[in-house]
């Protein structure tokens, strides 16, 4: 995305604006986030957060970290989604999930061989 900020806002106004991102937390934003605060049972960790970085010259750039691996204690996580929407099909989202994460599960198979 990108644009002209209004003279009174900066950078850290448009990172506020715009995460956590909707395409990750769903409609309407807050309702979404609170939902799925009830639901996960574990804690997202930066699967879907903000990665990337602000400058002193007043750019930032920023990713959301999906399709991932994260390592922690020398153990990786691998975290995937789908789009939900009113007419998604439960079985065919979680299997679009587990296609996702593939590639990233065989690549964590190999560098342990």
């Amino acid at each position: 995305m990108v644009g002209n900020l209004a003279p009174e806002n900066d950078m850290f106004d448009a990172f506020q604006a715009v995460f956590p991102a909707g395409t990750v937390s769903g409609a309407p934003k807050v309702r979404a986030m609170e939902i799925i605060e009830e639901l996960e049972t574990e804690a997202r960790g930066p699967y879907a957060g903000a990665v990337g970085y602000f400058s002193y010259n007043g750019c930032c750039d920023f990713a959301i970290a999906i399709r991932s691996i994260f390592i922690e204690n020398n153990k990786g996580f691998v975290q995937s989604g789908a789009g939900i929407v009113s007419d998604s099909i439960a079985e065919n989202e979680f299997k679009e999930t587990e296609h996702k994460a593939g590639a990233m599960l065989q690549a964590l198979k190999e560098a342990s061989n």
